[in-house]
C-alpha cells in the first residue's frame, strides 16, 4: 500500500495536519462552495507523478469493468408506476452505459482505492461536509470503483441514493463526458417533479458543467443535485474513481444499483 503522501500533495493540501490554519481554511473553502454551488473541486490534489501511476494502472484494469448499457429513470426504481402521467420524471428513461470495475476488482495499490481507505482523507472529507462522522462503504463492489467511459458511453440523468459523493478524475475524454449538474434541485421535503421534468427534456436552464482535470477530486451533493455525464466521443477514454462514504454504518447500493453497473450482487 503505498503512502498518502507518495499520492496527495500534501503541501498544496495538508489534509494530514488536523490542527493547521490551512487545513482550517481548506475546509471553509470546501463548506462555502458546497453551500454555494453543491459542488467543490480540489485541482491537483494528487501529485502529477502519481496522476501518471494511476493513469497507467487504470488502463490495465479497465478490461475489468463490467459492460453495462441500461434505460432507468432518475431514481433508480426498481419499478414504475404506470399509473403515472408519461411525462412525469418517474416515467422518463434516460441511458446509463459505461464500464464499471468493482471494488473487490481494484488492487490494492490501486490510486483511488489507498486514497478511499485512509483514515486520513475520511476525516477531511467528513470535515468539509460538515459531517461528525462519516463511514467507508459497507458495499464490497461499491466503496471504490474504477469506472469508464468510452466513445458512445454515457451516464443519464439521476439522483444518487447517497446524500452526497466524493470522486477522483483519473483521464477526461477526447471530446464530451464532462460532468453537468443542476444544483439542489429538489430538497428533502419537495419533489419538485415540475423542475426534474425541465431538466430532463432539456429546457431548464442553470446547468452547471463541472469539468475535471486528471488528480482533482470533487465533492458533490448528489441526492438533491439532477446530474449525468453526457456521451463521450474520441478514442480517449472518460475514467474516473467514486469514493463512497456514508453518514450511517452500513451502506449499501440497492441491489438493482449493483446489478446496473456491476453485473451482479453482493
Amino acid at each position: 500500500m503505498p503512502e498518502l503522501a507518495e499520492i496527495v500533495d500534501l503541501d498544496r493540501y495538508p489534509i494530514d495536519r488536523l490542527e493547521s490554519e490551512h487545513r482550517r481554511r481548506l475546509v471553509e473553502s470546501c463548506r462555502e462552495a458546497l453551500g454555494r454551488e453543491g459542488a467543490v473541486k480540489l485541482v491537483g490534489f494528487i501529485r502529477p507523478e502519481a496522476v501518471e501511476r494511476l493513469v497507467a494502472d487504470a488502463s490495465e484494469i479497465a478490461p475489468r469493468g463490467y459492460p453495462n448499457d441500461a434505460a432507468h429513470n432518475a431514481y433508480f426504481d426498481d419499478e414504475k408506476d404506470e399509473t403515472l402521467p408519461d411525462d412525469h420524471p418517474r416515467r422518463i428513461l434516460v441511458r446509463s452505459a459505461q464500464k464499471a470495475v468493482a471494488m473487490d476488482l481494484l488492487p490494492p495499490d490501486f490510486g483511488a482505492r489507498a486514497i478511499y481507505e485512509s483514515d486520513v482523507v475520511t476525516r477531511f472529507v467528513a470535515d468539509a461536509l460538515e459531517k461528525d462522522t462519516l463511514y467507508q462503504s459497507a458495499d464490497p463492489l461499491d466503496g471504490c470503483n474504477l469506472t469508464v467511459y468510452e466513445e458512445g458511453d454515457e451516464l443519464g440523468w439521476h439522483f444518487d441514493q447517497s446524500e452526497f459523493s466524493v470522486t477522483l478524475m483519473i483521464q477526461r475524454a477526447e471530446r464530451g463526458g464532462d460532468f453537468e449538474y443542476a444544483p439542489m434541485i429538489r430538497t428533502p421535503d419537495d419533489e419538485r417533479y415540475d423542475d426534474v421534468r425541465s431538466v430532463l427534456q432539456g429546457t431548464r436552464d442553470g446547468v452547471k458543467l463541472l469539468a475535471s482535470e486528471p488528480g482533482t477530486l470533487a465533492f458533490f451533493r448528489g441526492r438533491y443535485s439532477l446530474h449525468r455525464v453526457p456521451p463521450v466521443e474520441g478514442s480517449t477514454a472518460r475514467m474516473n474513481s467514486v469514493l463512497t462514504y456514508s453518514v450511517e454504518p452500513g451502506h449499501k447500493l440497492s441491489s438493482m444499483a449493483q446489478r446496473l453497473y456491476y453485473g451482479r450482487t453482493a
